[in-house]
């Protein structure tokens, strides 16, 4: 509550503001050619400043030149970065100005090649590296941060770095492009947010042979070790920051859901690729089977992929069936999870217990034909059921074949196809295959960004399920109500709220998500439908949900330059 009235509330000036070269050097005070004639006296910038005074439209303008004669996306994505640590109003309404065209660039897919470039491409500190051989210092690196008062907080440990896996201390790329679009589509004020790497070694050997990597060039740290390091951290945090919304980023599947289910009763805290791949998912999913007719209880769902991610996304379909009326039985009984060894199935004994949830009982599948390494694959199991709904978070490319696909298709009339692995060389499917093979009735969403798909003489654009859709309204929601905790009902109002703003229930060739250039307004819909289920939970203060409005649109920050004194 204090929090949204503090965002506002608080505007740059005083006795403590720099000066001359001190303020240009300040990304979020500079404000570079915009200066006022009386800004300039007053702040000693008169001889360091062109003499042309220009609006924030006009820099924009310059700005986006300058990006266009970029040669290719890494080098844009530098560009990017370099203006965010530079003049961030002007980068933040850069963006926002061409939201479509460059969060692809800050973000999925370029931030891969960021992280894997992250040493070659370094210019200036942004964040905390946490690094294990500083354990006992935690407490003192967190006093480090930039800014003493922060909202939101993404941490990674570099281990499983979208579809490309461990980067090393270079995953801090990712904490950083996630917590631009925090504040890009959330509105949390830059200066709020803080990205972290907690650097446990890499076990990569293109990075530790790299003489120009920055991280802890040893092998990465494991077992009770790690996660001494980790409650280290979360210790130091609830020390220095409590109150402050931690999210978890792509950390290995060993290591996701033990910190999730540890802290997740304790502090404000969730996982992205657990629960907001989850509620993007669930949202799609949802405004598909609305678009089909039917309802989601009724739907044959097969999943590749039984990771953290694939296995957070069964978790919320299955809690929207239990929603539906269904019972705890009822719901598992509709899904069909392949991964890498097969069908998970009761005769299995490699299964952990979150997947051993969605294991099919060894008699409802025996004599079925075992195609796939001995085991029942992907294709014996749409060959044997009639399935509605198709996803993929295996970063297997490829893996959903025309074969597959067609004899999905022959069976439903308008199948839901969710390739959901990222970056692009990893997608499942490519979405025009897709459209083709259905013979243009595939609802599809991807993990990737893909163009839109011409076939019948109609234009199909293509959602990309991407976790913006959820993550940023979610900081914005428990900023906003001021939550104590990040629950499952509350990614479900995230979800559901996501799915009653999809295009595709005006249109049925529509999209099945928001276009990105709505997606700020949408972020408002969905923080207010996360605060109210905090306050319904008894996580949040109560208020009337006028107020709760009021509170969401009075702290979704927008880069515009603010007068200074």
């Amino acid at each position: 509550m204090a929090k949204a009235k503090q965002q506002q509330a608080r505007k740059p000036g005083g006795p403590d503001l720099p000066r001359g070269m001190d303020l240009l050097n300040r990304q979020g005070l500079n404000k570079g050619t915009a200066f006022t004639e009386g800004e300039r006296s007053a702040l000693g910038l008169h001889g360091l400043l062109p003499p042309q005074i220009e609006s924030l439209e006009e820099q924009v303008g310059r700005a986006y030149e300058a990006y266009q004669r970029k040669d290719d996306d890494l080098e844009r994505h530098i560009y990017l970065r370099a203006l965010q640590d530079t003049n961030e109003v002007l980068f933040y309404r850069l963006l926002l100005d061409h939201i479509e065209e460059m969060t692809p660039i800050v973000y999925t897919p370029v931030v891969a090649l960021a992280c894997q470039q992250f040493s070659h491409i370094y210019r200036r500190p942004r964040g905390l590296f946490i690094s294990y051989p500083l354990r006992d210092s935690i407490p003192e690196l967190l006093r480090n941060r930039p800014d003493p008062e922060v909202d939101v907080i993404v941490v990674t440990d570099g281990e499983r770095i979208l579809g490309i896996g461990d980067q090393g201390a270079g995953g801090l790329g990712v904490p950083i492009g996630k917590l631009s679009l925090y504040s890009l589509i959330g509105g949390i004020r830059p200066e709020r947010t803080l990205p972290i790497v907690l650097d446990v070694g890499t076990n990569n050997a293109a990075r530790l042979n790299d003489p120009e990597y920055l991280g802890w060039r040893h092998g990465r740290i494991s077992g009770q070790a790690y996660f001494d390091f980790v409650d280290q951290f979360v210790q130091a945090v609830k020390q220095e920051l409590p109150g402050t919304c931690l999210q978890w980023e792509d950390f290995a599947t060993p290591h996701a859901r033990p910190i999730l289910q540890r802290y997740r009763d304790e502090m404000l805290t969730f996982n992205d690729d657990i629960q907001g791949t989850a509620a993007v998912a669930l949202g799609a999913v949802l405004a598909a089977v609305k678009v089909t007719g039917k309802s989601l209880k009724d739907q044959q769902i097969v999943m590749l992929g039984a990771g953290s991610a694939g296995i957070g996304v069964a978790d919320g379909l299955r809690a929207a069936m239990k929603g539906e009326g269904l019972s705890q039985q009822e719901a598992r009984s509709h899904f069909w999870v392949v991964d890498k060894d097969g069908l998970l199935h009761s005769g299995r004994k490699d299964l952990t217990t979150e997947q051993s949830v969605y294991a099919q009982p060894g008699d409802r599948v025996a004599g079925w034909p075992r195609t796939f390494k001995g085991q029942i694959g992907l294709a014996d199991v749409i060959g044997r059921i009639e399935a509605t709904i198709l996803i993929g978070l295996s970063t297997v490319g490829g893996a959903f074949t025309e074969a597959i696909v067609r004899e999905l298709a022959r069976k439903v009339q308008r199948p839901i196809i969710f390739p959901l692995s990222n970056p692009t060389t990893k997608s499942e499917a490519k979405a025009d295959d897709l459209i083709r093979w259905t013979d243009g009735r595939a609802l599809v969403a991807t993990g990737s960004p893909f163009p839109p798909v011409n076939y019948g003489g109609l234009t199909i654009p293509i959602a990309q399920c991407n976790n913006v859709f959820i993550f940023p309204a979610m900081g914005l929601g428990v900023v906003a109500s001021g939550a104590r905790r990040v629950t499952d009902a509350m990614m479900l109002a995230a979800a559901q709220a996501l799915a009653a703003n999809s295009p595709a229930l005006k249109g049925s060739s529509a999209s099945l998500l928001p276009p990105l250039a709505d997606i700020r307004r949408v972020a408002a819909e969905i923080a207010i439908a996360v605060g109210l289920e905090a306050q319904k939970d008894g996580f949040a203060p109560k208020m009337a949900e006028d107020e709760l409005r009021q509170r969401v649109i009075a702290a979704q920050w927008t880069p515009v330059y603010p007068t200074l004194r």
